[in-house]
């Protein structure tokens, strides 16, 4: 199993030097994953003891979604990116992982991308598939240096760096 690199945080950002809130950022597609994988991947985690951030479990009422999203990131040991098919169709979903993986390459936060059935890490890597169709729409919406930002972090959550799984048995 492969590791992040070791990086000295930086002086400057305060972030790093706070105490971290949770063991676990989850990342998935709501839609796609709420109610099957990761619910019960969540429920394992916390049954182990594991503090785990799942959205609709740790964002409070009256929170600023983005914000919350940004500041679980920053204060999350490990971050678990579950790559259903349609996630790459989630703007959310695409700025959480450019967040995650920025954390990872300044900060050392480690990242483990899972795969379930239907995607294939190469599709996600290369922007294939359910992976590449929504980057037309992406770019006449949000312009080529946003899409090419959220397809760096893709390659960079499928790079030998990371670890992965793939998992066959869950949509």
């Amino acid at each position: 199993m492969a590791s992040a690199p070791t990086v000295v945080p930086s002086s400057s950002c305060s972030s790093s030097a706070s105490p971290m809130t949770y063991d676990v950022f989850l990342s998935f597609r709501g839609a796609d994953t709420r109610h099957n994988f990761t619910h019960d991947l969540y429920a394992a985690l916390v049954e182990k003891g594991i503090k785990t951030f799942k959205d609709d479990e740790e964002i409070k009422i009256g929170d600023v979604i983005s914000e919350a999203l940004e500041r679980a990131i920053k204060k999350s040991k490990f971050a678990i990116i579950i790559f259903s098919r349609n996630y790459a169709s989630s703007t959310w979903c695409l700025e959480e992982l450019s967040l995650i993986m920025e954390r990872w390459e300044r900060h050392g936060q480690k990242v483990f991308s899972v795969f379930l059935n239907g995607v294939n890490p190469l599709d996600v890597k290369h922007q294939k598939g359910s992976f590449g169709e929504p980057f037309g729409l992406h770019e006449q919406q949000f312009g080529p240096e946003m899409t090419e930002k959220w397809r760096s972090a893709l390659r960079r959550a499928t790079a030998d760096e990371v670890s992965g799984w793939s998992f066959k048995d869950f949509g």
